[in-house]
């Protein structure tokens, strides 16, 4: 990995009585090292990436320690590895984005929760919901019932969320059961203060390791008659354990107030907007203190039917719970029912079905809530408040003469995949149009505006499966595309294999740029070492890492290219072949591109270190000359490449605006790339900017200048 996490690994290493001062998820990170955390393991995705990352980067802290870190596959060998907790009484701890990731680990997490843990497992997802999410919405509440997996949703406060990591496992080992803590994209990046603790070198380590491989012991097996067992365990031992510990531990927080005839329980994670809620009605003061008696489940599986009841009799209770189905109001509702408590019960007829509970959508179904309760008068302020913002926005919308247009994502500047998808656009105009599976990755970005290309999107690395049933009732050859992370991830067996298990026909687009790119370009098994990235550089190599390459030939795969997907005409003959060769079978294609990203990260250093010893530098641009644009913008058109705007002509006679470069530009080279390939303008030009030019370059100068002012103006007349 190229990007540097030097601050959050220092201050991992912060001892008892020092102050930590950061984000929730580096809150995390140095909880799992107090509890003394023998493994960690996960697979990347945002908004939980920065936890294996930077345990990845700190090695050298981990050894000392003794806790082994892990970058796995896929968030299926993520879970497999909470297999060592349930035979050893060993802590590990394994992260993934949900609720995607959560799907691929769902076989080893009802395999593992069967026959339970010895030492503490703790399973922390990112649960990647709402507006700012990027993931399918769903919630990980379900596999939590499902498996009997225990579900922590603490309150967004450091304090809490360290506090909650640390009896998670104290949770696990009292019940024998694996935990979830999940943890929303706010309180992943919410920013706060705890008093650290030191971190707790495990007793079975690296450096401390098993004296013996545990004996056989058929009842901790998930296999049939175990299972049996195994089930009965988890609702007469298992299920009572962990309710006395969360009750003894106080693991559920109860915030009292003076409206004593209200209640409202909510789940933790959503606590902060709740109150903000609260201090528009005028029911929590500047400090955040409730004025109606709160329940804040940081404990949202199991329930303690004891604690619900305690809290809910004779009040009016309001529960505060996020998507559908309404897992926790059915819940307290039958526990309610069971105990025959008097307390009026609402939920989701008060409150959205579905979407992020905001501060906005929380304050809607509180003022339901108080109108069904007290009558009008008592939310007619907030009712005001609810009707100027909705005016504002209508106002605004006035303001900009009808709703903003959308402002979807794209492809970064100088991005590899973008070439692409302008080869492939070319390519449909000639060959017609044909199904696109795509798949997760920054490659997804091209089912947005200018390339709208993508029939499905199945699951990471799940394209080329995905076309499975399209490609036999096709007349057209379906392409698939993936990235080389989707590849390792899933491509190569769910797709590859079963493709040519069943003797397939169809185009497989592989975008090799050497990293899983959209969760922060961590490393994959084809990722090129620094030599070989240097040797590639510098000209000396090209296409070195062939990881990819060799395993598709090891399997069969007879058809297989591989284009530098900066060269556009050479990808849009590949592309053309592999979609009209008139032999079936699988047709693989390798668009090879570093990520821009980390070219850049990697070659801005080293720039900035050669001007400061004075060097010769060179740094390529692009740029359009107006007089020769037309104005059609085809070039936007084809590459919708940020760094490609409008300008105003300056010639009176061409009142439509040309297409200019802005200093976005990395000098990729698409937009000449694509002028050439899609026959456009020849408006593009290609500059060199030199500093500490050379002798040579400084009399070159000259002497271009001296030409290009003969062949302006002619030769002078002799007098």
């Amino acid at each position: 990995m190229e990007v540097a996490f030097t601050e959050e690994i220092e201050s991992l290493k912060l001892g008892a009585g020092e102050v930590f001062h950061g984000e929730g998820i580096l809150a995390v990170t140095k909880a799992l090292l107090q509890s003394g955390v023998s493994y960690v393991g996960g697979y990347q995705g945002a908004p939980v990436s920065h936890l294996l990352d930077v345990m990845v980067q700190a090695r050298e802290l981990m050894d000392t320690l003794g806790v082994h870190v892990e970058a796995c596959t896929n968030e299926a060998s993520a879970a497999a590895m909470l297999g060592a907790s349930i035979n050893y009484p060993v802590r590990g701890a394994v992260t993934w984005k949900s609720i995607v990731g959560t799907n691929v680990a769902a076989d080893a997490l009802s395999n593992l929760s069967s026959p339970g843990v010895m030492g503490g497992a703790l399973i922390v997802v990112g649960e990647d919901y709402g507006e700012g999410a990027s993931v399918i919405q769903e919630r990980t509440h379900a596999y939590a019932l499902k498996s009997s997996i225990w579900l922590l949703d603490p309150r967004p406060s450091l304090q809490n969320i360290v506090r909650l990591v640390e009896q998670g496992f104290e949770l696990s080992e009292a019940s024998n059961t694996p935990v979830f803590l999940e943890l929303r994209i706010r309180a992943c990046h919410v920013r706060g203060s705890f008093v650290c603790r030191d971190n707790k070198a495990p007793a079975i380590s690296t450096r401390e390791p098993l004296r013996a491989p545990a004996g056989f012991d058929y009842d901790r097996l998930a296999h049939p008659p175990a299972t049996f067992a195994q089930e009965k365990l988890k609702a007469d031992v298992r299920l009572p354990a962990a309710r006395r510990f969360i009750v003894e531990r106080g693991l559920n927080e109860v915030f009292e107030g003076p409206r004593d005839d209200l209640g409202i329980i909510v789940q933790g994670g959503l606590y902060n907007n709740l109150v903000r809620a609260l201090q528009h009605l005028d029911l929590a003061d500047g400090f955040g203190r409730p004025q109606v008696p709160v329940l804040c489940l940081n404990v949202v599986h199991p329930l303690v039917p004891e604690q619900i009841e305690t809290f809910c009799r004779g009040r009016t209770v309001l529960v505060v719970e996020e998507g559908q189905p309404e897992y926790i109001e059915q819940a307290v509702s039958n526990m309610l029912r069971r105990a025959s408590t008097e307390c009026r019960l609402y939920g989701k007829d008060m409150l959205p079905m579905a979407g992020e509970l905001d501060t906005e959508s929380i304050l809607r179904g509180l003022v339901a809530f108080l109108d069904a309760r007290e009558g009008s008068a008592s939310v007619a302020g907030a009712r005001e408040t609810l009707q100027a913002v909705q005016v504002r926005r209508e106002d605004a919308a006035k303001a900009a003469s009808g709703p903003l247009p959308p402002r979807p994502p794209t492809f970064c500047v100088g991005c590899p995949e973008r070439p692409v998808f302008a080869a492939l656009k070319q390519v449909r105009e000639s060959v017609g149009p044909t199904h696109i599976a795509a798949d997760i990755g920054c490659h997804a970005f091209a089912t947005f505006a200018p390339f709208s290309m993508g029939n499905s999107i199945l699951g990471y690395g799940m394209s080329l499966a995905s076309a499975a049933g399209v490609s036999p009732l096709s007349g057209a050859r379906p392409l698939a595309v993936m990235g080389d992370g989707g590849f390792w991830h899933n491509g190569l067996l769910s797709g590859v294999t079963s493709n040519l298990l069943n003797k397939g026909d169809g185009v497989l687009l592989i975008m090799k740029n050497g990293y899983t790119s959209a969760t922060g370009t961590q490393e994959v098994i084809s990722t090129p070492d620094g030599s070989r990235r240097r040797r590639a550089r510098e000209g000396s190599a090209t296409h070195t890492e062939r990881t990819i390459e060799n395993t598709l030939r090891g399997l069969g795969v007879s058809w297989l290219r591989s284009v530098h997907t900066y060269r556009v005409a050479e990808m849009k003959r590949t592309l053309t072949e592999a979609f009209t060769d008139p032999e079936p079978g699988l047709k693989v294609i390798i668009a090879e591109g570093e990520c821009q990203l980390e070219r850049q990260r990697r070659l801005r250093p080293m720039l900035a270190q050669a001007l400061s010893r004075g060097e010769r530098t060179v740094k390529t641009r692009f740029g359009i000359d107006a007089n020769v644009c037309s104005g059609d913008h085809a070039c936007i058109r084809i590459s919708g490449c940020p760094a490609l705007g409008v300008a105003d002509s300056g010639d009176p006679l061409k009142p439509d605006p040309v297409a200019s470069v802005s200093d976005q530009c990395v000098g990729c080279g698409l937009c000449g790339e694509n002028a050439h390939a899609a026959t456009l303008c020849p408006s593009f030009y290609r500059s060199e900017w030199v500093r500490n030019p050379s002798w040579f370059d400084r009399q070159r100068d000259r002497l271009a200048r001296w030409l290009r002012d003969l062949l302006a103006t002619g030769p002078r007349a002799s007098v």
